[in-house]
């Protein structure tokens, strides 16, 4: 537990709010804790003018109310630039050459715990703080990052890239309250949006139609749609457009001397522009037990070992798979899980875990 006093002054907290109910309970419990708090609402994403899928303004519309209510110090900063350099021409760059990339791990990675913790202690703040279902503890002199006690609400896969530095100066008051409790302590505390839905999706794309919204930065490259044994049945509209397992919209109807049975995406034929298809969910092209990431990174400064065994996840909200991890050169492991894992999609994070640790993780090659 974090002491809320540093030589009989209040901790100085700057909590990143988002106008949604987590960060606004986030706020209420670091002032009942005793620390000096005030908040600070990122501005990653400059909307075009009257944009109707944006709820930037919303946002910050309840931001302020929540501020307002629990009497914390208010502000909004931009950091649209470096979310621009740093996460979506990483996110476009991925999506042109094939792959399908986690803009929220990015975003953790490069503006929540990056430029806005810097910006925390350059004003002199001892700590930032978020809404994120996850905890933090010291244990035998490093900092664990460990899953959120809401086992259906933690977003520790989305904050694997954290190390030493960014776990001392975080804190995360709601990891240890399950959904339930931190939308009644909001309605019992009066604020407005304790019923606020959970935004989902992409931040910058919000409920728009994605593929518009891809082909406005992208130029599509279409191509063939093949059976993996090579026959034709059709064309695509550029393989950013669809990922592994996908069943909707890939426009095909009754084959010849084919079942009814529906299609699904099972590889993605990057040298030639293929986008290859076939009628079972479980095809052996999209049931694999292996795979390779890089970008490796782990949460303590040791490393787990050069081959351990451990569980992981391949995306948000799955369970955890039991699997053996080992090293192949300073910058690519290898994982093997125990059970075939289903579309196991290049640009996406493999996350491992032991038990309720987050020791770290790696994109998926």
């Amino acid at each position: 537990m974090h002491s809320a006093s540093n030589n009989n002054f209040p901790c100085k907290v700057i909590l990143g709010i988002s106008g949604g109910v987590d960060s606004s309970v986030a706020a209420f419990l670091l002032k009942e804790q005793g620390y000096q708090v005030s908040a600070v609402f990122m501005r990653n994403w400059q909307p075009e003018t009257d944009d109707p899928y944006c709820t930037l303004d919303q946002d910050l519309s309840d931001a302020k109310k929540v501020c307002q209510k629990l009497a914390v110090p208010f502000a909004v900063v931009d950091f649209s630039r470096e979310y621009w350099q740093r996460v979506f021409q990483h996110f476009l760059d991925e999506y042109n050459a094939g792959r399908t990339p986690n803009p929220d791990v990015l975003c953790n990675k490069e503006i929540k715990f990056k430029a806005f913790l810097e910006y925390a202690l350059q004003s002199g703040a001892d700590y930032i703080a978020t809404g994120h279902y996850v905890r933090k503890e010291f244990a035998n002199g490093q900092y664990l990052l460990k899953k959120g006690l809401d086992a259906s609400k933690d977003q520790s896969y989305f904050l694997y890239t954290l190390g030493q530095h960014e776990l001392k100066h975080s804190l995360f008051p709601v990891g240890d309250l399950t959904k339930q409790e931190v939308r009644a302590l909001a309605k019992q505390i009066g604020l407005e949006n304790y019923a606020k839905k959970d935004s989902t999706g992409i931040c910058f794309i919000g409920e728009r139609n994605f593929k518009k919204f891809l082909s406005e930065y992208l130029l599509a490259k279409p191509g063939d749609i093949v059976t993996p044994d090579h026959q034709k049945l059709g064309r695509h509209d550029g393989l950013m457009f669809y990922t592994l397992g996908q069943r909707q919209g890939l426009n095909i109807g009754g084959v010849k001397n084919k079942s009814e049975a529906p299609w699904y995406v099972v590889q993605k034929n990057i040298i030639h522009n293929q986008l290859v298809i076939a009628q079972e969910g479980d095809h052996p092209l999209l049931m694999t037990s292996k795979l390779t990431c890089h970008d490796v990174h782990w949460v303590a400064d040791e490393v787990p070992g050069d081959c351990f065994t451990s569980s992981a996840k391949i995306r948000y909200r799955q369970s955890d798979q039991q699997c053996s991890v080992w090293k192949i050169t300073d910058n690519a492991w290898c994982v093997e899980f125990f059970q075939p894992q289903r579309a196991i999609t290049p640009g996406q994070s493999v996350v491992f875990y032991l038990g309720d640790i987050c020791a770290g993780g790696g994109v998926i090659g």
